[in-house]
């Protein structure tokens, strides 16, 4: 076609854009603000310690196999995807322990610790999470709503599936005990949003994970980038690293490129955003292409901002899982804290990725590596990150020692965090979100951004913010729901 395409953004929504259009013959250009590619998916390393910097749990593992497949090549070729048990274990205040495990059975025994009568109502959870997923992941998650009479047609299913119910009020019908309430509505925390605000729809992952399993690559997410990199350059994608994006140019309503920081101009006949929408709105295009989710600026429900702990440990702690979710007393109410009243409380809860549960690599020998990720309130708040940073820290490092992992502020070093304003500078992520806006109904497939400007023509979207949402299968799937659009617009 001699088509050109410029990808801004080379999170795994921006790479995945970048493979799909090459194999429909535009010549592609990938262009990247970082020294690397992945985005929230970048990797750091310290003193021989490696993390992973943003997403760690792996469902669906098919969308990956896809990218690969668009070039008659095997993702088991260059990757391994290691299968994990348990998938989560948690951890509450009162020293409980519940393991979310890939068995059914044994899943089961777990829940009769808590209460056997929830057994059954788990396996109602389910088959209502079925139904969800068979309409909000096999039918919606890839399709474009850039036409409100699309959603309109879906109605009738989203009724049917109640989804203006939310993720806690959809768990809590089906679950009594106060702990398994909680483990079994954190999910939407992992995509930005608040089970108590969230859609239901987002229920969808609990069949999502027993349909596929929850995963992790030896080499970390880290990997599975140094290969699509790889995959990239062995099909003539062109990748342009340490480059931002000042501006895109726009001229009678259809984007022609480009304008870099540096003031360099690339062309384009279309052009994909991985970046954030709102920040793609608000200072990359001009005031008269400016729009929010259809509602006021003042209206829009942002996700949650992050602290990330990352750090090294002298003694493995052996006992731990690849993935815990450790669990404070309250939880509704800190939530509420975090996300509607924007004040950094002093209590909260955590996930703490351990990668050397399963790759040892990731650590000097005899040590283990973590990251801690901790909800926080976004820059809406008014938090002086440069003060707050080290309590928090200090705080997340004892509440650690005192209960999992004794010993550990005897045996931490290589520390390094990253707070909301690093969202915000390195990622260029409105307010510091974690996750862009927030999965509420309102918000959520035509009420999302979408992946085609309404106004400029040639301008798609293929990240967290736009349709379907945040998380891995997510993004993956905002580059498929981008790639349907153009080919339809280019009849291809």
């Amino acid at each position: 076609m001699n088509k050109k395409a410029i990808v801004i953004g080379s999170g795994f929504g921006g790479i995945a854009a970048a493979l799909r259009l090459k194999k429909l013959n535009f010549e592609v250009t990938l262009v990247e603000r970082l020294d690397m590619l992945g985005g929230r998916a970048r990797v750091f390393t310290k003193q021989g310690y490696r993390h992973d910097a943003g997403p760690t749990v792996i469902t669906a593992p098919f969308l990956f196999e896809e990218l690969f497949e668009l070039y008659d090549e095997k993702l088991k070729d260059y990757l391994d995807f290691v299968a994990l048990d348990p998938w989560y274990q948690f951890y509450f205040h009162n020293g409980k322990i519940f393991n979310y495990r890939p068995s059914i059975e044994k899943t089961n025994q777990e829940i009769a610790n808590f209460n056997p009568k929830d057994i059954e109502g788990y396996s109602k959870l389910l088959k209502v999470s079925k139904s969800i997923f068979e309409v909000g992941f096999e039918k919606l998650a890839d399709k474009p709503f850039v036409s409100f009479w699309e959603m309109v047609k879906q109605i009738p299913s989203l009724i049917k599936l109640k989804s203006y119910f939310t993720v806690s009020r959809l768990v809590n019908a089906h679950l009594k005990n106060e702990f398994l309430r909680k483990a079994f509505s954190i999910h939407p925390l992992l995509v930005g949003g608040n089970p108590f605000t969230t859609t239901s729809i987002y229920a969808l992952i609990h069949y999502l994970e027993r349909k596929w399993g929850v995963y992790f690559c030896m080499g970390g997410t880290g990997k599975i980038v140094q290969e699509l990199e790889k995959l990239m350059l062995r099909n003539n994608i062109t990748i342009k690293k340490n480059t931002d994006i000042q501006e895109i140019l726009v001229h009678r309503n259809k984007a022609t490129g480009v304008k870099t920081a540096s003031g360099e101009t690339i062309d384009a006949d279309i052009v994909i955003c991985n970046a954030d929408p709102p920040t793609v709105y608000e200072e990359m295009l001009d005031n008269k292409f400016s729009r929010s989710v259809f509602k006021p600026e003042n209206h829009v429900k942002y996700s949650m901002g992050l602290f990330v702990l990352f750090f090294g440990s002298k003694k493995k702690y052996n006992h731990i899982a690849h993935h815990t979710i450790w669990m404070a007393d309250r939880y509704k109410e800190l939530l509420r804290d975090i996300f509607d009243r924007k004040i950094l409380p002093e209590d909260f809860s955590l996930y703490l990725h351990r990668p050397t549960a399963t790759d040892e690599s990731f650590a000097p020998s005899g040590k283990d590596s973590f990251y801690v990720l901790c909800p926080v309130p976004n820059l809406q708040a008014q938090i002086d990150w440069g003060k707050e940073a080290i309590n928090l820290k200090n705080k997340i490092i004892k509440a650690l020692d005192e209960t999992i992992m004794p010993g550990l502020i005897d045996n931490t070093e290589a520390e390094f965090w990253m707070t909301p304003e690093d969202f915000k500078n390195d990622y260029r992520s409105k307010h510091g979100a974690g996750f862009s806006i927030a999965p509420i109904f309102s918000q959520s497939a035509w009420f999302r951004y979408h992946n085609r400007d309404k106004k400029i023509s040639n301008l798609y979207f293929a990240t967290a913010g736009c349709h379907p949402g945040a998380g891995i299968p997510g993004v993956l799937c905002s580059a498929k729901a981008m790639e349907k659009l153009i080919k339809k617009d280019f009849n291809l």
